[in-house]
């Protein structure tokens, strides 16, 4: 029977086996440069030809106190010689760089899973950080899974003595120590790490060289020492993939690439305005490196003023975007009205994390849904775009720009921690792929008498842009009630019924593709439902249990809201329907609403992404009830 295994090979070091996928997760204290590890060895992976996918968890705390169970930042990687679409269930290899590191991460481990340990920090002092009464290295609680441990501080500070550092400077080169053996362990090439951390440190030239000390030292470790037992040299062949420029990218990285060439297919210069906010922080980062594309970036004093200041680029003729995470956007709220009320394009970008307040900052959730559909005073409906993985960001942010311009209105994407910090292989689509949409201002009057009707509108509802400072074209604009075509501030009844019926129909009748099957049959006995970061395990569950004869197909949603003109006609093809999300039910909700169908939930929110198998045994419990 296949279970998760379809993506979460086991690693078989007795028999030397080579498998097709492994999982690998490092852990260590927030200062023990783990995210950066692990970074480096996803480079690594990725110039080795394997497909890949990648889950950093960060602490809350900006700095932690050392060796606190709180404090613990973890990389996960899962890489292989096939099709990868998560991280992985369970590790196939655990390097724990201390006490509080183990215990956090330890029920993770499959059974007969390797944990590689620095003997070196298990200190009576970290041992009483991590809650230990006694070291797990001495009592047999880790008696089910292959152990390897060995003073890893020890060897670091030998491998870098040549270079005169003290103690402490010495061991933060413990984490490149690391990932020399697992380089060493996975057969990688050890030189483009190398040739980085020249790069990194090229006006430091002692700190460089006692990182590529250290990174030496480790990978002379697993090539020399005589190690009866589980270290062995494992090697995972390259998948087969599609002729094309590849580069790993972040799903942060990608947002920022597919606005910036939502503009450039627009013909607009970009504003983005933002505040500084966990897990959205990273694309104002991103952007503000591509001002050679025509992007201006302004860091504001807050969320209210990052917002404001994009519809004023807007209402100036550029294409304004602004991003947050659920509390910078329940802050934007407001504007988002303004910008509803004077049909103004403005993208905005919601990297959800944990809720609700400020909730966990650094962990994913998908608990915005119903504050991006119906979170708003007034009826004020905007589209809202959900992307599926980090290089699906990148189309969907591309699609965003096109609505917001085509039909004048503020469009949500919504991404999630897990897909801004989550890394994956990404074809470079070829430019010329995709189709411009141009925007057109009104530069003369749209009126015979030759009055501006800055609200008169064209096949798509849409009214025209009007750059300010136009000859001829001075219009009023604001907050308050539009008269129909003038624009003119208008209180009389009849006419807000007809603009908010406008309004509406304007999003109601968005262009947007049919929804389709993603894998498997038109028609059945269960249909998974999805939307965003759910996608790769609901896909490789559904692929699973297909496998296994059981019928189950599924479907995921881009477009939330509006939904897809077909999606009530396809969803009743099936007999029942079963809708996972990270959090307590909303787009089942969206669905019942508004397709007045009997869709289920199954939901989590543990600011964890589902695992595969979690999936597979609610798929079966769906089938049988």
């Amino acid at each position: 029977m296949a279970t998760q295994a379809a993506d979460n090979s086991a690693l078989d070091i007795e028999t030397g086996t080579a498998p097709d996928a492994v999982v690998v997760r490092f852990a260590g204290d927030s200062g023990d440069g783990m995210q950066l590890t692990g970074g480096q060895f996803t480079l690594s992976t990725a110039l080795a030809g394997n497909d890949l996918a990648t889950f950093p968890d960060f602490p809350a705390e900006i700095r932690a106190p050392q060796g606190t169970l709180f404090g613990v930042s973890a990389f996960q990687i899962n890489f292989g010689s096939r099709e990868i679409s998560t991280a992985g269930d369970a590790p196939d290899v655990l390097v724990a760089m201390n006490p509080a590191a183990l215990k956090t991460n330890l029920d993770a481990l499959k059974p007969g899973g390797l944990i590689i340990i620095d003997t070196g920090e298990f200190t009576k002092r970290n041992l009483d950080k991590a809650k230990y009464d006694v070291s797990p290295l001495e009592d047999g609680s880790l008696a089910k899974w292959k152990v390897l441990a060995f003073d890893i501080s020890a060897l670091t500070i030998e491998a870098v003595k040549p270079f005169g550092l003290g103690n402490k400077d010495a061991l933060r080169s413990k984490n490149m120590w690391t990932l020399g053996l697992a380089l060493w362990m996975f057969d990688r090439d050890r030189q483009p790490i190398v040739d980085w951390l020249n790069a990194k440190f090229k006006n430091k030239p002692d700190i460089a060289g006692a990182n590529i000390a250290a990174l030496n030292a480790g990978h002379a470790y697993g090539e020399t020492a005589e190690i009866s037992g589980p270290l062995e040299q494992v090697h995972v062949a390259p998948v087969s993939s599609e002729p094309g420029l590849y580069r790993t990218i972040t799903g942060a990285e990608a947002v920022s690439l597919g606005l910036v060439a939502g503009a450039q297919l627009a013909g607009l210069p970009m504003f983005f305005g933002g505040y500084p906010i966990t897990p959205a922080s990273s694309i104002l980062h991103h952007l503000a490196r591509m001002k050679e594309f025509g992007v201006t970036t302004f860091q504001a004093e807050d969320e209210i003023a990052a917002i404001c200041a994009a519809i004023g680029a807007s209402y100036a003729g550029q294409l304004g975007v602004t991003s947050s995470s659920g509390p910078g956007i329940a802050l934007k709220t407001e504007a988002m009205g303004l910008a509803i009320m004077t049909e103004l394009p403005l993208v905005i970008v919601n990297s959800q994390r944990g809720g609700p307040s400020t909730g966990l900052p650094t962990k994913t959730e998908q608990s915005d849904l119903y504050q991006a559909v119906y979170g708003r005073n007034g009826d004020a409906p905007l589209p809202v775009i959900a992307a599926s993985s980090p290089a699906d960001v990148f189309e969907c942010a591309i699609e965003a720009c096109r609505i917001a311009v085509e039909y004048m209105t503020p469009v949500m994407l919504l991404t999630d921690g897990y897909i801004a910090n989550a890394a994956e292989p990404w074809k470079v689509p070829d430019p010329e792929s995709f189709e411009p949409f141009e925007v057109e201002f009104l530069t003369e009057t749209n009126n015979p008498d030759g009055k501006v009707l800055a609200y008169k509108r064209d096949e798509k509802g849409a009214r025209p842009w009007i750059k300010p400072g136009t000859p001829g074209l001075m219009h009023r604009i604001g907050g308050i009630e539009k008269q129909q075509d003038t624009g003119n501030i208008d209180y009389d009844p009849a006419n807000h019924q007809a603009m908010t019926d406008a309004r509406k129909a304007k999003i109601d009748n968005i262009a947007i593709p049919d929804q389709g099957v993603t894998l498997g049959d038109e028609g059945g006995k269960l249909a998974v439902v999805g939307w965003g970061s759910t996608f790769g395990p609901i896909r490789r569950a559904v692929d699973n249990c297909r496998r296994r004869g059981l019928d189950v197909s599924h479907l995921h949603f881009r477009h939330v809201w509006p939904l897809p003109a077909n999606s009530g006609e396809l969803l009743r093809k099936y007999d029942k329907v079963l809708v996972p999300e990270m959090n307590t039910g909303q787009f089942k909700t969206v669905l019942r609403d508004q397709l007045l169908v009997d869709a289920k939930s199954y939901t989590k929110t543990s600011g964890q992404p589902f695992k595969i198998a979690e999936l597979e045994a609610a798929i079966e419990l769906a089938l049988e009830s």
